[in-house]
């Protein structure tokens, strides 16, 4: 199962969204995400957050339309983006794309950003999306393949003090059981040579950007 999740952030590209979106994906609005929904004609099954990006006549009528509605208090521990991952997860959904996660906001944006990396989330694999970017992590033991293009630009950003057993493939400079540690930039900027990448890690955590040409 996978779950398409909106958050109340910056939607660049918005008429690419719908290609994406497949039959049966499991839609949720993290509160003011659900007017990206509304601008691109997509019902959400479910909406998340404490409510104060809508009013009480907006809920009325989606509830109306038979989309559910899980209410927070405002004074929460956890933003509505993280709430609607969870809810994700507890459906039974093993990956998220999410859109919308970005903003003008620098501590919304880099607790978006670091959403992949949290530990009760580990169940689902969690993908965001703006426009030609794409974020996602790999952890201890773990291996993902990427698809690209010659030219397209792969970032590794360590989480942990050192991810270390990194392999590459398919890039321009690559890592061969190599380590790279927090803080530091020898990750950022590797160049795909082929129209496909690889990415191993032995342990630690790392941040996987994709920058598409």
């Amino acid at each position: 199962m996978r779950a398409i999740v909106f958050a109340n952030g910056e939607l660049r590209h918005p008429e690419s969204v719908p290609g994406l979106i497949r039959e049966g994906d499991y839609i949720i609005a993290a509160d003011g995400g659900v007017y990206h929904c509304i601008r691109l004609g997509i019902k959400p099954h479910l909406v998340v957050g404490d409510f104060d990006s809508l009013n009480e006549p907006e809920l009325t009528a989606l509830q109306a339309s038979g989309t559910q509605l899980a209410r927070y208090d405002p004074r929460k521990d956890f933003t509505d983006l993280e709430l609607a991952l969870e809810h994700a997860q507890r459906s039974g959904a093993t990956e998220a794309l999410v859109f919308g996660a970005l903003g003008g906001r620098w501590d919304q944006t880099l607790a978006n950003l670091l959403l992949p990396a949290a530990k009760t989330l580990s169940g689902l694999e969690i993908r965001l999306l703006d426009g030609d970017q794409e974020i996602t992590r790999l952890r201890d033991r773990e291996n993902c393949r990427l698809e690209g293009q010659p030219g397209d630009t792969l970032s590794l950003i360590p989480l942990t003090l050192e991810a270390s057993g990194v392999v590459t493939q398919g890039l321009e400079y690559p890592l061969r059981r190599e380590t790279l540690y927090l803080g530091g930039t020898r990750g950022i900027s590797n160049v795909f040579i082929e129209q496909q990448a690889s990415v191993s890690l032995e342990e630690g955590l790392l941040l996987i950007c994709l920058l598409r040409q």
